[in-house]
């Protein structure tokens, strides 16, 4: 009888481990999808569930407990207690919202909430004490992320107790259906004590006056920093309409460093600080907000309404534990008379056009608060524009007939201002092994330049040719752009120039470098790559080359200005250095140029400006060769790779990142043909990418499709019904650096139990466990039945000694709770997916660099080892 009951012990325990893997969504911070949960007439966020996640760590879901907003610009707050008495640390946010419904949320924390409703409006407050920023989540922008060993500390006795959460819903046209609204975000949670505590500063212009029709107003702010050091890693922007720029800055000894700088009328979520910038006692933090009173009537003031302006520079930080602070803030300016020496960068508006910004800015309602110095502060509501969508892929648009144009090879691709795609080709020449000598002078000029047209303007929708020009100019075509007045860019590596052209002229207007004379001065090139011209300052940069490997920089009418890089020295590439700068792309929003390094396999950016380096992406998918990059605004990253080396894995295709956090979105290949050189790629901003392939002479057209292969949903985006891909990604360990995405095979190692759809009916769901357990049962009483039969009193023995390794199993050495992972594990053919606490560490290793051989599509004195092709 023994040995029974302890078998129906383990179906017991078995039945209740199953139970609890439906109850627990292990896959929150584990398995992390571009989507909210299921979510119907009851939200996650009035069970408020706290979701184990180990010994020490756990989720919170902060949810908005099921809200129909009435009106438009309606700012709605609940406020949660934190689950614990003791210290805790916040070390990852993840945002549940969509754009559709939600301008933005705003994460606060304090002790006492201003209501103990389970939401309110927030014009009645958010707290009745001191409140701390800790999260900021804007329509589509990147997520927030801390670096390794931060933590923001909740709890404890010197910690908030509440979390308050604000939700901004702009245009309810969304909830015509009266559907019920349950955005918010989950938060990860550790017991472990950080070695540094995250903080937020932020600084805020409290006098501004901007007059009508002023054309440019500056805000300016400063204070004397005076604690222990802290170190900057993220940064956010405010304003309302009339800001054009905001910049912060540490100024030390004189000399000012930037911490972070954008427009405000982008994605107002914080952006990672590109460079480690600390702040010690003595140093002083100002910021700039630069503002335009065009276009209004009267004097315009800081405040609350959409008629008003805020000027608000928030930095996200840490500090050593033992001498945290976790808010501070600056609403003065200490010395005006140093605004004389700030960087000229902080007064250059950062261009956005007026599709990027949001169609309704609203209301700003300010809640404002006392600090300890009495000083006068607000917090701010605000929304955001429409700009990274990540519910999408890019696929070949399959009935573009422009793949099948009669071209040579394509080695560049633009976009004029009407959209129309422009193409740069060699008509009948080619590059080969014969086309230089070794010291790279043109060896075939006897064929003359190309006597065909080598630059067509193409329809983008039926791809017919609407105009043509370039005959007898050029001997290798190569990199093509166009300006914001319609010219168009050209290099040419053999005659190792630099052209612009007029549309309809048919001399140059303006010509760079000598021709057919290679060299690495100020007035040479040696086969120059690409060009791209600054749509605000109209300085020209070069990228020369196959033979130079640097950037050079000129004004409008061509005078040097000034230039940058070297090659590569032996053994990892460091920052400024190059193996063929191969394609050019800037980033007007952050002020950068991004290069593709071609043979380093990766893409480096720098302040246009300065030419100071501030970024390397890099990705094991990129292989050894990365070829083009274009840059869309809104921070969508686009790039082409090269062919696989033998021996190589990564096979070539097309790449979609974001921009601020460099990771992959998504990869694409084209459906007809395939790509065998893709030597240029060009993005629009409606996200329609054109790739060029110098080999397979052809142009390819991608669009943006719906990533989902079947959705239900609300139209103001929270989710009903939702089948998502089978693919998945893996949250990677937080960094600072950008985080490499992996094949789709490494990722299956790392799958997890998923949560069971709240959808499934608990009758269903009991009644599919019960029947096998009632088999179960009956077996194990036919067994003892006939072992009783056959063995007799030894039965109770023998069944009690094989329950008890069964159940030792289950419970594990030393261990006093069910492991079904090392039960499991045991056999052989089991994989452990499901019941391992899944590592989060990703990997960024480079493979080594083995020598491959040549892909053939043009030749030049080869660089050094490994010995690659010219393009």
């Amino acid at each position: 009888m023994a040995g029974l009951i302890n078998n129906l012990l383990i179906l017991l325990l078995v039945f209740q481990n199953t139970c609890l893997g439906f109850k627990n969504p292990l896959s929150v911070f584990k398995r992390y999808k571009d989507t909210t949960r299921s979510l119907s007439s009851e939200c996650l966020g009035n069970n408020r569930p706290v979701i184990s996640l180990g010994l020490t760590d756990f989720a919170l879901d902060i949810r908005m407990p099921g809200v129909t907003p009435k009106q438009s610009d309606t700012y709605l707050c609940m406020s949660l207690r934190l689950p614990v008495d003791e210290e805790a640390y916040v070390v990852d946010f993840r945002p549940q919202a969509s754009m559709d419904t939600v301008h933005h949320m705003l994460l606060f924390g304090c002790n006492v909430p201003s209501s103990t409703e389970n939401y309110w409006d927030c014009d009645e407050g958010i707290c009745t004490d001191k409140s701390n920023i800790l999260y900021a989540w804007a329509r589509n922008a990147p997520p927030t992320r801390l670096p390794k060993g931060v933590g923001f500390k909740v709890g404890g006795e010197t910690g908030s107790k509440y979390f308050v959460l604000q939700v901004h819903y702009g245009d309810v046209s969304a909830f015509r259906d009266k559907h019920k609204d349950c955005s918010g975000v989950t938060l990860h949670l550790t017991h472990q004590r950080q070695p540094l505590i995250a903080g937020m500063y932020l600084m805020m212009s409290v006098n501004t006056v901007i007059p009508p029709g002023e054309k440019v107003v500056d805000a300016d702010i400063a204070c004397h920093y005076q604690k222990y050091p802290m170190h900057l890693f993220a940064y956010r922007v405010h304003t309302h309409r009339l800001g054009k720029v905001v910049s912060g800055y540490r100024v030390r000894n004189g000399q000012w460093t930037l911490i972070g700088r954008q427009s405000p009328q982008l994605p107002q979520a914080f952006y990672p600080v590109e460079h480690p910038v600390d702040i010690s006692f003595g140093d002083t933090l100002a910021a700039r907000c630069v503002f335009t009173g065009e276009g209004r009537t009267t004097e315009t003031h800081i405040g609350g309404t959409a008629s008003d302006e805020m000027c608000n520079f928030y930095i996200m930080y840490y500090m050593e534990a033992k001498h945290a602070v976790s808010y501070m803030t600056c609403t003065q300016n200490i010395n005006p008379d140093m605004f004389r020496n700030i960087p000229q960068e902080a007064n250059i508006p950062i261009p956005v056009k007026s599709d990027m910004i949001m169609m309704t800015h609203g209301h700003h309602h300010e809640e404002t608060k006392k600090t300890d110095d009495s000083s006068s502060l607000k917090q701010p509501k605000r929304e955001e524009e429409e700009v990274l969508d990540q519910d999408f892929h890019i696929e070949e648009a399959v009935d573009w007939p422009g793949v099948n144009l009669k071209l040579g090879q394509v080695s560049g691709l633009a976009l004029d201002p009407k959209n129309n795609l422009v193409i740069f080709h060699r008509g009948d020449h080619v590059w080969d092994r014969n086309s230089f000598d070794s010291s790279f002078v043109y060896q075939q000029r006897g064929l003359g330049p190309i006597e065909q047209n080598t630059i067509l303007v193409i329809d983008p929708s039926n791809a017919e040719v609407l105009d043509s020009t370039g005959k007898n100019l050029f001997y290798l075509p190569h990199g093509l752009s166009i300006d914001k007045d319609g010219n168009y860019w050209v290099t040419d590596v053999a005659l190792h120039q630099v052209f612009k052209l007029g549309v309809h002229d048919k001399e140059p207007l303006l010509i760079l470098g000598r021709s057919l004379q290679p060299g690495s001065d100020k007035n040479h090139f040696c086969q120059p790559t690409d060009v791209a011209v600054d749509p605000v300052t109209g300085n020209i940069y070069v990228s020369d080359g196959y033979c130079n490997s640097r950037i050079v920089v000129f004004s409008p009418n061509g005078m040097f200005i000034m230039q940058w890089g070297e090659e590569t020295s032996v053994g990892k590439a460091k920052p400024g250095q190059f193996r063929i700068p191969h394609s050019l792309t800037l980033v007007p929003e952050f002020g950068q140029l991004c290069v593709a390094d071609r043979e380093n396999g990766r893409i480096q950016c720098f302040r246009s400006e300065t030419g100071e380096f501030t970024r390397e992406i890099k990705h094991k998918l990129f292989g050894r060769e990365l070829f083009a990059v274009s840059y869309i605004p809104g921070g969508l990253l686009f790039a082409v790779n090269g062919m696989p080396y033998p021996g190589d894995i990564e096979p070539v295709q097309g790449f979609m990142m974001n921009f601020s956090t460099g990771e992959i979105m998504d990869t694409f290949i084209p459906v007809r043909k395939n790509f065998e050189m893709p030597h240029d790629v060009v993005a629009s901003e409606d996200k329609t990418v054109y790739v060029g392939d110098v080999h397979a002479k052809t142009v390819w057209k991608f669009t943006s499709t719906e990533k989902m292969e079947h959705r239900s949903v609300k139209k103001a985006g929270i989710e009903v019904q939702e089948i998502k891909e089978a693919e998945t990604v893996i949250e990677a360990k937080l960094k600072n650096k950008p985080v490499s995405t992996e094949s789709p095979k490494k990722w299956e190692k790392h799958h997890m139990v998923e949560q069971a759809s709240p959808g499934i009916s608990f009758v269903l769901i009991t009644t599919l466990l019960i029947i096998p357990i009632v088999v179960l049962l009956a077996i194990a009483v036919f067994i003892r039945w006939r072992k009783t039969r056959v063995y007799g009193a030894d039965a109770d023995h023998k069944l009690e000694s094989s329950s008890g390794r069964i159940l030792g199993r289950l419970q594990g050495k030393g261990s006093g709770g069910l492991n079904l992972g090392n039960f499991f594990a045991s056999h052989k053919s089991y994989s452990r997916k499901g019941f391992d606490r899944l590592s989060t560490e990703g990997s960024d290793q480079e493979k080594d660099e083995d020598d491959g051989t040549d892909s053939e599509e043009e030749y030049s004195a080869p660089p050094p080892p490994p010995v690659s092709s010219s393009s």
